[in-house]
């Protein structure tokens, strides 16, 4: 599957997972992320898996130029939603020097469509945990922290 048809399909899905997730059904490491829109100000929402690796909660960029991260990025607080509870938090942008490790290590732990994920949408050229950490300085990883 090209990357735009992959884009198409995930941003469907997506649409259904937010209209679950808003009737109060959690699944997965899915959550609702909520953060201010950096240009209009207005509260944009996206489905976004969060991962726990180690001691921590990491959110990675699963595709190239993500709205979601410039916006982040821009914010000093996001709302974290997952079924009927939400939290404020923080999200910390990790180091390109750090992130080999964490992206490494997401690949190893989660099924092998998470790796092919990063290669389909053109941030990786492998699907490998060694091809995903290398991609470190395209992937955007932030570590959740409480507000």
């Amino acid at each position: 599957m090209n990357a735009d048809r992959y884009r198409r399909v995930t941003n469907t899905i997506n649409k259904v997972i937010v209209g679950l997730q808003r009737r109060g059904v959690a699944f997965g490491p899915m959550q609702l992320l909520t953060v201010k829109g950096r240009k209009t100000g207005q509260p944009r929402t996206f489905p976004i898996a969060v991962n726990e690796i180690g001691d921590g909660r990491y959110i990675f960029q699963a595709f190239p130029k993500a709205a979601w991260v410039a916006n982040v990025r821009d914010a000093e607080t996001v709302t974290l939603t997952r079924g009927r509870s939400s939290a404020s938090a923080r999200l910390v942008e990790v180091p390109v020097a750090e992130r080999g490790s964490l992206l490494r290590e997401l690949v190893r732990s989660s099924p092998k469509s998470v790796g092919e994920r990063f290669v389909t949408t053109g941030l990786a050229q492998t699907a490998t945990p060694e091809g995903i950490a290398a991609a470190a300085d395209r992937i955007a990883v932030f570590r959740v922290e409480p507000a």
